[in-house]
């Protein structure tokens, strides 16, 4: 119980500091008969602290491959978190949704500068407007992240799973020509989220990231440049006003949704 109670103590920590959520597997590609391992991940700049599997921290954290899908399981604390057989050859989609994570603002231009950074036009009105305090206030946030793992021959599709914000991949990294680039497609809720910012996180083979900005179109696709031996972490974030029923029993005032989507390009 100590052990998990310094666990705790640790995650619990972290979202003061937090910035992107990924899943970022130890290998993109694996044999049929290997493990997909993975670690859940929170930081920066495509670099971050491993978080352990404790289900008290997410809703749904599942795998599915053609039309077979199934929760991921393992030991509490366990690291890495992710770590199974593959569910079947061809590419396996891991899908995790967070339960809900505050951050307190005591300095408006902290809060400022991730708007900004993020592309949220006019924040400051709109804050304004709505007759909040520029300290002292709440923001509730949600983690929505896949990886594409690719198993045998990984052949196969990405497709929508249900998350609230969620990036479709309409390329598949390990069997598709990427000459062109990789195509996502960004989803809010039912509908296509067009000419909103992606953040691109590229990492080279000897650990240095270099970081792009690209847009939707209007059919919410972005077309990203990508590198033979590279690995990929895509983010997008929605910020929005919380429903009185989740202020009323929160107390937060903004509530943010992040998109994040991982994936490799093999040599």
């Amino acid at each position: 119980m100590r052990i998990l109670a310094i666990l705790l103590t640790v995650i619990a920590a972290l979202p003061a500091q937090s910035h992107e959520f990924w899943i970022e597997p130890l290998a993109y590609q694996v044999d049929i008969d290997g493990t997909i391992k993975g670690e859940l991940t929170n930081g920066q700049e495509f670099e971050g602290s491993q978080l352990a599997f404790l289900p008290q921290r997410f809703s749904r954290f599942s795998v599915a491959a053609g039309m077979r899908q199934s929760n991921i399981q393992n030991r509490l604390g366990a690291r890495p978190a992710l770590d199974i057989a593959p569910l079947a050859e061809g590419l396996n989609v891991i899908s995790y949704q967070s339960r809900m994570s505050t951050i307190s603002y005591a300095e408006w231009e902290k809060f400022l500068t991730f708007a900004e950074h993020k592309d949220f036009a006019n924040i400051e009105a709109i804050h304004d407007a709505r007759g909040l305090p520029r300290a002292g206030f709440n923001e509730g946030y949600w983690r929505f992240a896949k990886t594409l793992v690719g198993v045998g021959s990984a052949l196969g599709r990405d497709f929508r799973s249900g998350l609230a914000i969620e990036f479709v991949a309409l390329d598949n990294p390990y069997t598709d020509d990427l000459s062109n680039g990789l195509r996502v497609q960004l989803y809010y809720l039912d509908d296509l989220r067009p000419d909103a910012q992606v953040e691109l996180f590229e990492k080279a083979p000897d650990g240095t990231v270099d970081i792009t900005l690209h847009r939707t179109d209007a059919d919410g696709i972005a077309t990203l440049p990508v590198k033979a031996g590279h690995s990929y972490l895509v983010d997008a974030v929605v910020l929005r006003e919380p429903n009185p029923e989740l202020i009323g029993d929160t107390d937060i005032q903004w509530e943010t949704l992040w998109a994040a989507l991982t994936f490799g390009v093999p040599e």
